[in-house]
């Protein structure tokens, strides 16, 4: 497949590296950039045969086929709608708009051309991430009724971030969205997404926007998504996820804790990990960056998808769905109160019953726990089913 990159900025060169580094049969053929300089030391590190500074002007290149969007926030629903008026497939970089009504509109314009509408967020295809959501459709761990996801790290690179009109938002628009469509995933896509509650503040550094948040998003089948993010963090970057279900637990630490310890003097210049704050010192560099982080996964099926003729696993809906939640996100941390997630386009389940399974012991009692105790003793607790007391067995 021949790519178009817009951007030539850190993700998109994260993305190059990914898609051109390693032999594969997918070709960047055009790479856009507002800085013609950049634009053109980018097309020649990675050998790519054109650049462009006039956006249409790539997206329209005949050659191209897909395009992949590296942009800051502000500028995704321009290149998207670009990409539809030329009939281009196109993927974009997360989050997919600045909010609910900016994702829509793309989703809109990418259904109406007919092509393919691809959300890379890299995160729900990281081999830790894919391995544990397996584990959750095969039943491993029973029904999810519990997710937490968190990102935290000393802040994003590029200075467009911090402003709030550019970004839409701080800390959660950047890193919430990555957990809220982590924990969709787990508690299930087809489940919809009702009300936020959510804590955010300004903590640390001088900007309108927040750099810590903390929320909780309830679904309708009553299992709870928390996610807890921080642009304040020392230390490099903390990825964790942890899942809750009836019959088991799940823990993924995706970054901080890689099993790769290296000590440094410092005396060597050079790039150690995504967001390390020093270069000295006990490290714990990721052994493949593009690959932990799920690049490599999510550029096949986005391009196997759009070969095939059929969805991706994380597309603009997903992208739309997620922005939909960080808006009601925002709404919450003003009002201090419990917020609906508004969704104009709902195509999941309907269904809006909380199920409880309880489990029997006999006739008469249900389940509420089975332990061994250190002295041998095995302790039961049990309910009645009629009268509602508490005993022991």
């Amino acid at each position: 497949m021949k790519l178009a990159i817009l951007g030539t900025g850190f993700i998109s060169r994260f993305y190059a590296e990914s898609l051109v580094a390693q032999r594969r049969k997918d070709e960047v053929v055009m790479v856009y950039g507002r800085d013609e300089v950049k634009t053109k030391q980018f097309a020649a590190d990675y050998n790519i045969p054109n650049w462009s500074t006039d956006m249409d002007q790539a997206v329209a290149h005949p050659d191209v086929e897909t395009v992949v969007i590296g942009l800051a926030n502000n500028v995704h629903l321009d290149a998207v709608l670009a990409c539809a008026a030329a009939k281009k497939h196109v993927v974009c970089t997360k989050p997919l708009g600045r909010n609910a009504k900016e994702s829509l509109q793309m989703l809109q314009a990418v259904e109406k051309a007919g092509v393919t509408g691809g959300y890379l967020e890299d995160l729900c295809y990281t081999p830790k991430f894919l391995k544990s959501l397996a584990a959750i459709q095969n039943g491993a761990i029973g029904e999810v009724i519990w997710t937490k996801s968190r990102e935290s790290h000393p802040g994003p690179h590029s200075d467009w971030f911090w402003d709030k009109e550019k970004a839409g938002g701080g800390a959660i628009i950047d890193l919430g969205c990555h957990c809220v469509e982590i924990s969709r995933n787990f508690i299930g896509k087809n489940i919809q997404p009702v009300e936020v509650m959510c804590w955010a503040d300004t903590r640390m550094h001088p900007i309108d926007a927040e750099d810590n948040a903390v929320g909780l998003v309830k679904y309708a089948n009553g299992a709870i998504g928390q996610f807890e993010v921080s642009w304040t963090f020392r230390g490099g970057m903390d990825l964790r996820d942890e899942v809750m279900g009836t019959e088991g637990t799940i823990w993924a630490n995706n970054f901080l804790r890689t099993g790769f310890e290296m000590y440094s003097t410092g005396k060597g210049v050079g790039y150690v990990a995504e967001k390390a704050e020093s270069s000295s010192g006990w490290l714990f560099p990721v052994g493949d960056e593009v690959h932990e982080l799920g690049y490599n996964h999510m550029f096949t099926d986005m391009f196997d998808a759009i070969e095939k003729k059929q969805q991706p696993a994380e597309t603009f809906y997903d992208g739309y769905i997620v922005n939909a939640i960080i808006d009601a996100a925002y709404k919450s941390a003003k009002t201090k109160q419990w917020e609906p997630v508004e969704i104009e386009d709902w195509r999941g389940s309907n269904d809006v019953s909380v199920k409880k399974e309880l489990t029997s012991y006999d006739d008469n009692y249900y389940l509420i726990k089975e332990e061994l105790l250190p002295s041998g003793e095995k302790k039961t607790i049990v309910k009645h089913k009629q009268t509602g007391s508490i005993e022991k067995r």
